[in-house]
Parts: C-alpha cells; structure tokens; sequence
C-alpha cells in the first residue's frame, strides 16, 4: 500500500507532529509505503510563533500542494490533515475524488468552525459549505472527539472513527510516586501550549496572583513569553526534545477553555500530557475535557473561578491527593490515550480504507 500524507505542519507543528509524524513508524511496521510531504516548513511555523507571516512562503506552500496533488494518483490513499489548501474554495480537494484518488480526512481541531462561524457573510458563503462537501468525498473521516465526529456525521460523511490525540508511553516513563511526595514544599501548577491560546489563562490571573502572594504555590507556562502577556507565570522554553521533562516539573496541570463551539472540538492533548506524567489536573468542563477528567478520581472539572480556586486549593494543600490522582490519571492514559493503543488501529483502519477503495 502507498499513502500519500498531506500534514499541515513538519515536526514543529504540534497537530501535525502528534496526529500525523508519530504514527509514521507504526504505519511503515505495518508494510505501509509512506510519502510525506507537509504543507508549510518549519520556518514559516517558527515565524508563525514570532507573529511574522511570509507571503513568499505561503505561495510557494500552495504551489508544491498542488503538485502534490497533481501526483496524487499513483497512491492507493490521501491522508490529509484537515484539508488541502486552506481558506481556499474545496474544488481543488473535491478533484481527487473526481479523479477516483480515494482520501481520508483528519480532525483534531473545529476548523470548519473558521468558515461557517466566520464574522464575514462573504467568507461563510463561499468558505461555509468547504468542509461538509469534504466529509462528503471522503473515503474516511478520523475525528479526535464526538464532537467532529458528529460534524462529520451530520454533514454526510460515509465512514467516520474516533481516534483520540494521544502520547508515546516511551517518551513519556511512568513517574514513581516517590518522587511525586517528595517535592519542594511549594508546588508548581503548569501550563502548555502557544500564544494563540494563552489567552484561556488572562481570567485566571487574579487567582493565579492571590496564591502566589499566600506562598501555597507558583505558577509555570511552557511555549509562551508570560512577560509579554503579564501572566505572573514562569516562561520555560519549549522544544520537543525538553517537553516531557519541562511537563514532568509541574505538580498540578490546568486547561481552562471557554464553551465555545471551536473550543467544544478540541482534544485534550494537554491533559492527556500531563496524565501521562502523574499529573493531577485542573480543567474546564468543555467538549472532550468531560471524558479525559474524571472529576474526583484523576482531577478537577471546574466552571466557574469558584470552582477553580477551590480545586487549585484544594490540590495545592494536598500531597497524597496529588499522587492519587496522577497516578490515576497515568493510568487512563495506557489504556486510552497511548499510541501504543491507537497505533495499530490508525494503521489497520488506513488499509481498511484503501482496500475497500481499490
């Protein structure tokens, strides 16, 4: 079998380095022919980051996807992150179908909502309907949650699975709850993720502040500069190669969204991530957080600032509890949210679908 994967990103993007590049290795164990070829460079996520977007880089982006496409009938199927060409009419996409190049889709995120949701009535007239009509061409749609899987369902997807964002158990060793008891006295709650949503933390500041200036903790953020926010955060640098160790410093990780409809479509990663260090966590109760936390066993769902400080308190006086529940928390990630898990079945489900194609 020959697959044609289409990320969006290399390795420095995380949904395509998560969803798409670590699976490579399961994928080729399982006799599958991989072809990859991303849509934009490290460089241009690396300006992304530094907020500089390159206008060069972004046309010739298009220009190789389109030869990709052009070539795209000598592979048995099309993995594709999202969708081919964004914020761009769905013909070019809908072209392999009509050419019979069977593709499969792959969600971890409510793009569709950028279109349908969007505050121009230009942008939904024309943009929309893009994502519905790809679901619909489809040989398989990959959802990282029910709620984009329902969304694919509902736009008349023919073949739609769940398979959850998930971590490798050997990148991330099972922590010994000895060392969780014994450290320093004032815990660390932490935080992961990029500037486009440090923004979820800007409520919880007064909190975050009031705790500080009480001593029962401090505060950390990887992959964002907490100066330039005015987050009373510890900045830590984020690299693949120190983000499990920089995670595994952390005492308490937190993920606070707001119930909004892109936001009910994303997947947890980062709770996912901190579990699978023996964390406990601290989340909202939006979209898939619902299913990752078990509130009480391996956590805290927490809606309003009541709620939060309460549970922040509550882990941040408790030692024993922290363990307890990270321990938990580990626990649920072998079984569920491991590629060890899911990658046998990602790339069973690939030459199911490319065999039924043929």
């Amino acid at each position: 079998m020959k697959l044609l994967v289409l990320p969006r990103y290399g390795r420095l993007g995380a949904s395509s380095r998560v969803r798409f590049l670590q699976y490579l290795p399961w994928l080729e164990a399982a006799g599958i022919d991989v072809t990859v070829l991303p849509l934009f460079s490290d460089a241009y996520v690396q300006g992304l980051q530094l907020q500089k977007r390159s206008i060069v880089e972004v046309v010739a982006a298009y220009f190789r996807r389109v030869q990709a496409l052009v070539a795209s009938g000598s592979f048995d199927l099309v993995w594709i992150e999202k969708e081919t060409l964004p914020w761009l009419p769905a013909w070019l996409e809908q072209m392999m179908a009509s050419r019979h190049i069977p593709y499969a889709l792959d969600y971890d995120d409510a793009v569709f909502h950028y279109y349908d949701w969007h505050r121009s009535p230009l942008v939904r007239r024309i943009l929309g309907g893009k994502h519905p009509a790809l679901m619909r061409g489809a040989a398989a749609v990959v959802a990282g949650n029910q709620y984009l899987a329902d969304f694919a369902r509902d736009s008349g997807a023919k073949h739609v699975e769940i398979v959850p964002t998930v971590i490798d158990l050997e990148r991330y060793p099972s922590p010994p709850p000895e060392n969780i008891l014994a450290r320093e006295s004032r815990p660390c709650v932490g935080w992961i993720g990029q500037r486009a949503t440090a923004s979820f933390l800007e409520p919880y500041k007064p909190l975050f502040e009031r705790l500080l200036q009480e001593g029962l903790g401090y505060f950390a953020a990887i992959g964002i500069d907490t100066r330039a926010l005015g987050l009373p955060m510890e900045s830590i640098a984020w690299s693949e190669q120190t983000e499990v160790a920089s995670i595994a410093s952390f005492d308490i990780g937190i993920m606070p969204l707001v119930d909004e409809p892109f936001e009910r479509g994303k997947c947890g990663y980062k709770l996912i991530q901190y579990m699978a260090c023996g964390l406990p966590v601290v989340a909202s109760p939006v979209g898939v957080n619902c299913q990752i936390v078990e509130h009480g066993v391996n956590g805290f769902l927490a809606e309003t600032p009541e709620q939060w400080e309460h549970a922040m308190r509550v882990l941040l006086a408790d030692p024993a509890l922290r363990t307890q529940m990270g321990q938990a928390g580990r626990q649920k990630v072998e079984k569920q949210y491991c590629i060890q898990v899911t990658g046998p079945r990602l790339a069973g489900l690939l030459k199911a679908v490319a065999r039924a194609c043929a």
